[in-house]
């Protein structure tokens, strides 16, 4: 049987194979970025990035798109088989990674699960032992996640913000020493120059950012992009439209946090708590 041929050569990777189809419309069409922003109506460098492959855009965009190359249906096509790929997860959280050593500023809200930045290597094990990890993968993962906390270590490190929603903190370890050292470890970072840490009362209801964890980095060229997390995904946001908008939902909840002298008592009533009870 004969060797079954490529067609057009082109990437069989879904994200890639949609940015490469974008830049090629694009070509075909004669115009610049810049000028397919103002026809379209959306900030040009949001196009650019969609042809780099760095976001997928909206799907309200991708058919702005297919109106404009008169392709209908076929790029929002791609972009469904893109973002259905579960590979991409991946390569979002190296880039995330990435752009989060380089970032000059960052700001954070944990909805139940403290930041991996805050986490003692007792509660990352529990944590990611409760998602399935176990052996040496999961000891890989614990040296992993304490080597970041050298972001937050030494004399020119980003100021670093963290929200912490209370149910975090009402979700002790199962080993209570473990749990004793992560609360002090907390009022310990709590007291650095360089860390904000509040804590939102459960008593303020429902807000804006409830149903999921997220970080906003703020980059050295002024840019702020936004990696968001549950517990099956996580996606980073450049879409400067979508992150203003998780940033105003930041703000409210910060008005209503307590203040950083508050919730260090907080925390630290707690550890009173955990270290008062005989059971312990």
């Amino acid at each position: 049987m004969p060797q079954r041929r490529v067609i057009t050569g082109r990437s069989q990777e879904p994200r890639q194979r949609f940015a490469e189809e974008l830049r090629k419309l694009r070509a075909e069409s004669g115009m610049s970025l810049r000028a397919l922003g103002e026809r379209l109506g959306w900030d040009w460098s949001l196009f650019g990035k969609m042809e780099k492959g760095e976001t997928l855009g909206s799907p309200e965009v991708v058919q702005a798109l297919d109106t404009h190359y008169g392709t209908p249906g076929l790029l929002l096509a791609l972009w469904e088989v893109a973002a259905g790929d579960h590979t991409q997860f991946r390569e979002r959280y190296r880039r995330y990674m990435a752009l989060e050593a380089e970032a000059v500023s960052l700001w954070h809200f944990a909805v139940s699960v403290l930041p991996g930045l805050l986490q003692t290597p007792g509660y990352a094990r529990e944590v990611l032992a409760a998602g399935g990890l176990k052996g040496k993968e999961l000891e890989q993962q614990v040296e992993a996640r304490m080597g970041r906390r050298e972001l937050l270590e030494g004399e020119d490190t980003p100021p670093f913000r963290t929200i912490l929603s209370e149910a975090v903190l009402r979700m002790p370890l199962r080993d209570v020493g473990d749990w004793r050292g992560q609360l002090e470890y907390l009022a310990e970072v709590a007291e650095r120059p360089n860390v904000t840490m509040q804590v939102l009362p459960l008593s303020v209801g429902p807000h804006g950012l409830m149903n999921a964890t997220v970080m906003f980095l703020r980059l050295a060229d002024g840019r702020t992009v936004a990696y968001t997390e549950n517990g099956y995904r996580g996606d980073l946001i450049e879409e400067n439209a979508t992150v203003e908008r998780l940033q105003r939902a930041y703000d409210a909840m910060r008005d209503l946090a307590l203040s950083p002298v508050e919730s260090r008592k907080f925390v630290l009533a707690m550890l009173e708590e955990v270290l008062c009870d005989p059971s312990t």
